[in-house]
């Protein structure tokens, strides 16, 4: 299962706003792999692999959304 087919920021934003976890689990030099997980940040509930150039400046040196 995967949300990239709508806007990967979007998803981040709305994701965080629902009270949502997301963290980097792999980072390459044009392309990142963002696990989505539980508010309490346990259960990965879903991944997204992209790279959109609007997320990679989103995301930029953070690790997590608690960054």
């Amino acid at each position: 299962m995967s949300l990239v087919p709508d806007d990967p920021v979007d998803i981040l934003q709305r994701w965080e706003l629902a009270g949502g976890v997301w963290r980097i689990i792999g980072r390459r030099a044009h392309e990142l792999t963002i696990g989505l997980f539980q508010c309490d940040g346990g259960e990965r509930v879903d991944v997204i692999r992209s790279g959109d150039a609007a997320l990679l400046a989103f995301v930029g040196d953070r690790e997590s959304n608690a960054d």
